[in-house]
């Protein structure tokens, strides 16, 4: 994206938002209907001792530390960012059959075909009416209440992380106790592992029949709360190629093959002392890696490449995958806290994964939080990774990042 596609982009959310604005003191004076703008700004320094993929230079992902070291060069890295600055608005407007709520917001850090820019990223998009929600938020397979209190964009690799679109039903949801269903938008990612390698294999694409089912159950209290999700999921694959064998080309679906995926994850938040917390969880199944942190693919053929084998001879095999995540917040006073713990994502390869594949990573970080007055925040945060690849191969990287954040907001 050019500097004036970023500036037309940013001008024309800024324009509705002023537009929304203007338009609320007639709302305003119904106390039912609200409006609301939120967000922050922040500045990250990132000062890296090793190297990662420079696309991801401003959050630390074990996936993106180059097990060849010196893919990204030898030494140390410094990085500024504003890519986590956020701005959101919420809304509620009442109807005879109980008020509508909505949610829009966005951050700055570029992922997918703008990894690396600093570009409007879409973090929510829903409205929630009742019982039933739709639209893109939070996945009922993650918790996001177990994401510590760091300053690190990414975060624990081994937890369960996405948004994405969805359509939700609450049945039940009170002061104790919650339960809710949905559909998700289903997303494959799907490795040709050593078929890659072969001259005249060819393409693979993920296959999304049917969405992805997940339910989610929290008991919860003055001391905290438990939560158990699950996901049940098809994976399927469709390989691209030549399907008439004579001089003419016709491309097409030669070859489909699908599994399984299935997920179970458990997490907690203990309430601790005054205001301290424990935040944990463990997430267990097969083909579920689009849904984590960070690491990994949800499928990958179940056998190697073997001379004269046609790609029907080879079925696609949901990845395992196992993930951990221990964190503890501590607030020394009024003024500063702390967060500290670890996290790793470790998935089980096909055999017909190459050698240099994600195998595991592992994530370590601890921080000084310092908030001089409200709304302001200035911390310092220690950070750790390492991948380890199939074959054996692995590295490691440590950096530092210090970041300042102002939060802003307002009700009309």
């Amino acid at each position: 994206m050019s500097l004036k596609q970023f500036r037309r982009r940013a001008g024309g959310i800024g324009l509705g938002v002023l537009l929304a604005l203007a338009a609320m003191p007639a709302c305003a004076a119904d106390n039912e209907k609200s409006f609301e703008v939120y967000g922050f700004a922040q500045l990250d320094y990132i000062q890296d001792f090793g190297r990662v993929d420079p696309d991801w230079e401003d959050a630390l992902r074990p996936s993106r530390i180059p097990t060849d070291k010196d893919a990204f060069g030898d030494d140390g890295q410094a990085s500024f960012s504003v890519k986590q600055t956020r701005l959101g608005v919420k809304a509620s407007v009442p109807t005879s059959g109980g008020p509508i709520n909505t949610r829009f917001e966005f951050d700055m850090f570029g992922v997918g075909e703008d990894a690396g820019k600093t570009t409007i990223r879409l973090r929510h998009a829903y409205g929630e009416f009742g019982q039933f929600l739709a639209g893109q938020t939070h996945s009922l397979f993650m918790d996001i209440d177990i994401f510590p209190n760091t300053i690190d964009y990414w975060g624990p690799a081994g937890m369960v992380f996405l948004r994405t679109p969805q359509i939700r039903w609450t049945p039940i949801a009170n002061e104790r106790s919650s339960l809710a269903v949905a559909l998700e938008n289903p997303s494959n990612d799907i490795d040709p592992g050593q078929y890659r390698e072969a001259a005249d294999f060819p393409g693979v694409q993920g296959d999304q029949e049917y969405p992805d089912l997940t339910v989610q159950y929290r008991m919860k209290g003055d001391w905290g709360h438990v939560q158990l999700a699950g996901i049940l999921r098809w994976i399927g694959a469709e390989v691209i190629g030549d399907k008439d064998p004579g001089p003419a080309e016709d491309l097409g679906v030669i070859y489909d093959d699908h599994d399984t995926g299935w997920g179970i994850d458990l997490t907690s938040v203990i309430n601790v002392l005054e205001r301290d917390a424990i935040r944990a969880g463990i997430v267990f199944g097969d083909g579920i890696a689009s849904y984590m942190n960070d690491g990994g693919m949800d499928a990958g053929p179940d056998r190697g490449l073997v001379a004269g084998q046609l790609p029907g001879g080879t079925q696609i095999e949901a990845v395992q995958l196992t993930g951990l995540s221990l964190y503890y917040d501590h607030w020394w006073n009024d003024r500063f806290s702390s967060s500290a713990g670890y996290s790793y994502t470790e998935v089980d390869n096909t055999a017909g994964q190459t050698a240099d594949t994600f195998e595991k990573g592992s994530y370590a970080s601890a921080n000084l939080l310092y908030y001089p007055v409200e709304n302001v925040m200035v911390g310092a945060e220690l950070l750790w990774g390492q991948r380890e690849d199939f074959g054996g191969a692995d590295n490691d990287d440590t950096r530092i990042q210090v970041s300042f954040k102002y939060n802003f907001g307002t009700k009309l």
